[in-house]
């Protein structure tokens, strides 16, 4: 069960990582104003994507899944957890909006600024603080 918890978290730490950096790229694609740079954005926005928060989301989710299999009963008695389990699908509807927004950026179809992604980039921030509260003081 350890191993499985470590990397349950090596991968909620990759998959964090590319959500954070992701919407960053975008501040600085929106903000971008000449041709060359916006290709080299959207080459680090595709690859950071689909190489790294992609694939660390799978592992995420598949580890926490088998996390959840030691004591199925138990974890779900918890309140805690069916919020923990939301905030979860939230971030994975943010992981899924964030790949909508790459090919927005890739087919030049963005509409929004810079300012619109500074926000945006919070979200996953918050997320992070109240699912790591949850699984450690597991307050209700």
């Amino acid at each position: 069960m350890l191993w499985v918890k470590a990397f349950h978290i090596i991968s909620l730490v990759c998959w964090f990582a590319g959500l954070f950096y992701l919407p960053r790229l975008f501040v600085y694609h929106a903000a971008c104003e000449d041709e060359p740079g916006r290709e080299r954005f959207k080459i680090m926005e595709r690859k950071l994507y689909r190489g790294i928060t992609t694939p660390s989301m799978v592992a995420t989710v598949i580890f926490g899944t088998w996390l959840l299999t030691y004591n199925m009963s138990g974890y779900f008695s918890q309140g805690w957890l069916h919020v923990k389990l939301l905030l979860v699908a939230l971030l994975i509807i943010y992981h899924f909006y964030c790949g909508h927004l790459v090919k927005v950026f890739r087919d030049d179809h963005n509409t929004r600024g810079h300012v619109f992604y500074r926000w945006f980039n919070e979200l996953p921030v918050l997320i992070l603080l109240a699912v790591v509260i949850l699984a450690v003081v597991k307050p209700f």
